[in-house]
C-alpha cells in the first residue's frame, strides 16, 4: 500500500495500535485501559490519576542514573471530525489510515496524529532496549481537545520530573516555547415557534467543502468560516424578503474552523426565483474572495417539503443580525513577534427545539489574558444586544517563554548537530497543556516539538511521514544529553 517506507518502524507500529483504539475527547476509557495494560505488561511503574491521566515510568539506562528526570508528554484524545458521507462510530470503530505519497491520511475522518503520533513516540521509547536515556516519565493526558481537563485536573506531584518535552506540536524544525490561552463563550437566544404563514416556499441552504482546520494555528491562513458565510447570506436576504427561519444547524467543534453550515428557510413563493439568483451570485462572490484558500466549496439550494412551523420573526432577525455582526478571525497580532496575539472563532450554531433557544458557541484565544477577556466580552456584547444570555467559560492560561531554559539550549544545539541548520524557536497561537503545567509546576523546564501535520481538526488531517524520523532522531539526541541533577 505504501509509496514510502514508514520510519521509524517502531513509532508507526505503535501509531497503528493507537488508531485501533477509539479515543474521542471525554470518552477515552478504552485508551486509558490500553495504556495501563501496555505499561503493566512492559513491567514498568504505571499509574492513573483520579481524572484519567496515565503515567508510565522507565528507569535510566546504565550510566545515566544521575541525569535529571525527563518527562515526555502527549494527549490521548483526538478530534473526531468526518466528511458528511463517511459512516463511522468514533466510539467503536478504528481509524482507517492510508499513505498518499509522503503523507499519511485517514479515510474520510481526522487522522488522529494530533496527538497519536506523540503517544506513539512515547510508547516506542518505553518499548526500546537500545536507547540511551536518564530516568523517564511518559505522561498521557486525557481530554486535551475539549478543555484540557486532564492537565487541569492533574494534581501537583503526579509528575516528578525536572524537564518536559511536549510532543503536541505540528511543524518539524520548530521548537515551541510559549502558547496562547483560551476560553469558550456560549450564547443562548430564546425563540418561539409559530405556524408557517400561507403562500411560503420552503428551501434548504448548505455550504460545505471548506478547508476548515485548527481554530488557533490555522486562524491566520485566511480560510472561510462556513457559519459566517451562511449568516452573511441570511442577513442580506432578510433585508430583501420576508425570510422565515425554520431550522439552523451549522459548524462543529469549538476548536475547529467550521467547514459546513446549513439551514432551512422559507420565503413567499413570488420571491423564490430571486432567492436562487441571489444565492448563485453570492456563491460566485465568495468563490472569488477565497479563490486561493478554498478551492472545493459547494453552495447548495434545494426545494424542501413545506414546513409547518417557523421561528418567530423577531428572534430570527436578532439572531441573524448578531451572527453577521459578531467578530470572527484574527483580531490582533503580537507587537514584538510575527504571531497572532488574539482571535475568535464562531464555531457552532444549533437550534435547540426542546429548550427553544439558539445556542451559539465560539472560542477566543490570546497570549494576553486581558486581550482574551476583551475578545470574549466583544462576543458577549453583540449577543447581549440581540437579547441572548451569554456565559463566558473560565478558560485556560497561556505559557510564557522561559529565556533561561536549559532544555531549550540542549534542543537547539542537538538540532544543529542532527541536521546542520538552525531550528525556529517560536510561540504558537493555540492551547498547549504546557500552559497549565506552568501553573502547577512553576519550575518545570519545557519545550514542545512534533512532526509536520496539516489540516488538523478536519478530515484533511495529514502527517508528513519523513518528519517523524527527524523528530525521533532529535528527541533521542535530547534524551541522551539531559544534564545531571
Amino acid at each position: 500500500m505504501s509509496e514510502i517506507e514508514l520510519k521509524p518502524a517502531s513509532v508507526f507500529e505503535c501509531f497503528a495500535r493507537i488508531n485501533a483504539v477509539p479515543r474521542p475527547s471525554k470518552r477515552e476509557e478504552k485508551m486509558i485501559d490500553f495504556l495501563l495494560h501496555f505499561g503493566q505488561e512492559s513491567g514498568l511503574d504505571t499509574q492513573c490519576d483520579e481524572v484519567g491521566n496515565v503515567i508510565i515510568r522507565k528507569p535510566a539506562t546504565p550510566g545515566m542514573e544521575h541525569r535529571k528526570t525527563l518527562i515526555l508528554q502527549s494527549h490521548m484524545d483526538m478530534v473526531c471530525e468526518k466528511t458528511a458521507d463517511t459512516v463511522i462510530d468514533f466510539a467503536q470503530d478504528a481509524i482507517q489510515t492510508y499513505v498518499d505519497g509522503e503523507w499519511m491520511k485517514a479515510k474520510g475522518t481526522t487522522l488522529g496524529a494530533d496527538d497519536g503520533i506523540g503517544m506513539a513516540m512515547e510508547m516506542a521509547v518505553l518499548m526500546s532496549n537500545d536507547i540511551q536515556h536518564g530516568p523517564l516519565e511518559c505522561v498521557f493526558t486525557r481530554d486535551e481537545e475539549t478543555g484540557l481537563t486532564g492537565a487541569d485536573g492533574m494534581k501537583p506531584g503526579f509528575m516528578t520530573g525536572d524537564m518536559l518535552v511536549n510532543l503536541d506540536s505540528e511543524d518539524e524544525g520548530e521548537i515551541f516555547v510559549s502558547c496562547a490561552g483560551g476560553c469558550r463563550t456560549l450564547a443562548e437566544l430564546p425563540f418561539t415557534l409559530q405556524p408557517m404563514p400561507a403562500g411560503m416556499f420552503t428551501f434548504s441552504l448548505c455550504i460545505k467543502g471548506l478547508t476548515g482546520g485548527h481554530s488557533g494555528d490555522d486562524i491566520d491562513k485566511k480560510r472561510a468560516n462556513a457559519n459566517k458565510l451562511l449568516a452573511r447570506f441570511l442577513y442580506r436576504s432578510q433585508k430583501k424578503y420576508d425570510l422565515r427561519l425554520v431550522d439552523l444547524q451549522a459548524g462543529g467543534l469549538h476548536n475547529a474552523i467550521p467547514r459546513e453550515a446549513s439551514c432551512l428557510c422559507a420565503v413567499p413563493f413570488g420571491d423564490k426565483e430571486m432567492v436562487r439568483v441571489d444565492w448563485n451570485v453570492f456563491a460566485a462572490e465568495v468563490e472569488e474572495e477565497y479563490s486561493v484558500t478554498e478551492r472545493s466549496m459547494e453552495f447548495l439550494l434545494q426545494s424542501e417539503d413545506p414546513a409547518s412551523e417557523v421561528v418567530d420573526k423577531d428572534a430570527s432577525t436578532r439572531l441573524i443580525t448578531a451572527l453577521q455582526g459578531v467578530y470572527n478571525g484574527v483580531f490582533a497580532m503580537c507587537q514584538d513577534i510575527a504571531l497572532v496575539e488574539t482571535s475568535s472563532n464562531l464555531a457552532n450554531i444549533r437550534m435547540n427545539r426542546e429548550k427553544l433557544v439558539f445556542e451559539v458557541l465560539s472560542s477566543q484565544r490570546s497570549s494576553l489574558l486581558s486581550a482574551r477577556q476583551n475578545m470574549a466580552d466583544t462576543f458577549a456584547a453583540v449577543f447581549e444586544l440581540a437579547g441572548a444570555r451569554v456565559d463566558i467559560g473560565e478558560g485556560y492560561c497561556g505559557w510564557k517563554m522561559n529565556p533561561h531554559s536549559q532544555l531549550l539550549k540542549i534542543a537547539v544545539e542537538q538540532y544543529r548537530q542532527c541536521f546542520g541548520r538552525e531550528p525556529v524557536v517560536r510561540g504558537i497561537h493555540a492551547g498547549l497543556e504546557c500552559g497549565l503545567f506552568s501553573e502547577k509546576y512553576p519550575g518545570l523546564d519545557m519545550i514542545s516539538v512534533g512532526p509536520t501535520l496539516r489540516g488538523v481538526h478536519s478530515p484533511d488531517e495529514r502527517l508528513l511521514i519523513p518528519t517523524v524520523q527527524m523528530v525521533w532522531d532529535h528527541l533521542l539526541a535530547i534524551m541522551a544529553n539531559i544534564p545531571e541533577r
